[in-house]
């Protein structure tokens, strides 16, 4: 296993002092161009699959990669989303689903979460998805990670802050499926998504 003390003592020998001017740059600057918006999955690293250097990436990861639709009563992810479009001012938000994605694999097959009740709680944000791919026969994992990455996209839409920007131009949104043996990236097409009226 990867001794993380080691790893720490690698960064601080042998990467920081090649990055050390970047650093020193980030330390007063903080302006990602992007939100990308993960699964929790220790095999879907954001900066490695899209070479980011620090600083790049505002992220956000989540078991499934699922952002519930705005609601008002504050949370983590809601909280976070709108810090990167609002303060931040991201121009892009990027979804991405993995192939072998171990919360959709359970909702596909219909696996006992009843040990779980926390984790099956929170499953139920990819309810919509499930129904919709209910007859998607042995594929329908696959079918299943891509569905759910643009229900998550619809959701992301709920929230005021991202649909501000979405209707003032200031913000594209992109759905990716991740997959891992090949590190092939597709892109999934996004809900079309109707801009109300907003006040303010």
């Amino acid at each position: 296993m990867h001794d993380l003390s080691d790893g720490v003592a690698r960064f601080q020998q042998e990467v920081f002092p090649a990055k050390e001017r970047l650093f020193a740059e980030l330390a007063d600057t903080h302006r990602p161009a992007t939100l990308f918006i993960g699964c929790s999955d220790a095999r879907v690293v954001p900066e490695l699959i899209t070479q980011s250097e620090p600083g790049e990436l505002f992220v956000i990861r989540t078991a499934g990669n699922l952002v519930p639709a705005y609601a008002p009563v504050p949370d983590g992810v809601t909280a976070s989303i709108e810090y990167a479009v609002a303060v931040l001012g991201v121009s892009c938000v990027v979804v991405c689903g993995h192939s072998a994605c171990g919360a959709m694999t359970a909702l596909a097959e219909g696996r006992d979460l009843g040990a779980v009740s926390s984790v099956a709680g929170w499953l139920r944000h990819a309810d919509a998805s499930v129904a919709r791919t209910a007859g998607a026969g042995p594929g329908r994992v696959a079918a299943l990670v891509r569905e759910n990455v643009r229900a998550q996209l619809a959701n992301l839409a709920t929230h005021p802050s991202v649909a501000r920007a979405l209707a003032a131009g200031d913000l594209t949104l992109r759905g990716w499926v991740y997959d891992i043996p090949t590190g092939r990236v597709t892109d999934v097409a996004a809900p079309a998504v109707r801009h109300p009226v907003l006040a303010g």
